[in-house]
């Protein structure tokens, strides 16, 4: 597998819209594999193809270390409530922002087999899923920012 550049803002393809993924072929497979080394590499919790200039529906998320979604052709199906807390995108390297999301989201999508299947979340998955969605119509959450955006310090997860 392989790691992929990670397209940051001002990259005219982060805003446009992706196009439907209609069938699994070892080329969108690998191009699911590259996402996640991507990913982890960069210590993110969720990356949408655009982000790596493929203009696919696809999103890779992993907010629980070792629990990945691969959302193909994700369509939001309900959201409840919101949460406002401060986010950040790999797409937006050393910066976050204060965006009001859903609490509660209910979504379909196709797995890596083409496989339709519903995910229901909350809190950062929730939050993760209605970022990503956003990447594969062209939005960033800085376009959802309320007021400035401000350095963002890296966490340590590690205890």
């Amino acid at each position: 597998m392989a790691i992929r550049n990670i397209r940051e803002l001002g990259d005219d393809i982060l805003r446009k819209k992706s196009r439907e993924v209609t069938e699994m072929t070892p080329k969108i497979r690998e191009l699911i594999h590259d996402m996640y080394d991507t990913l982890y590499e960069a210590m993110g919790v969720g990356l949408a193809a655009p982000q790596v200039g493929i203009l696919k529906r696809i999103v890779v998320i992993d907010v629980e270390e070792g629990v990945p979604y691969t959302l193909i052709n994700p369509k939001i199906l309900e959201t409840r409530d919101t949460q406002t807390g401060g986010e950040g995108c790999l797409s937006v390297p050393g910066k976050a922002g204060k965006v009001t999301r859903p609490a509660y989201v209910r979504v379909w999508a196709q797995d890596e087999n083409m496989q339709p299947y519903e995910l229901e979340a909350e809190g950062l998955l929730a939050r993760a899923v209605c970022h990503e969605v956003d990447h594969l119509e062209g939005i960033l959450y800085v376009d959802r920012v309320e007021g400035e955006l401000y350095d963002a310090e890296m966490e340590d997860d590690e205890d």
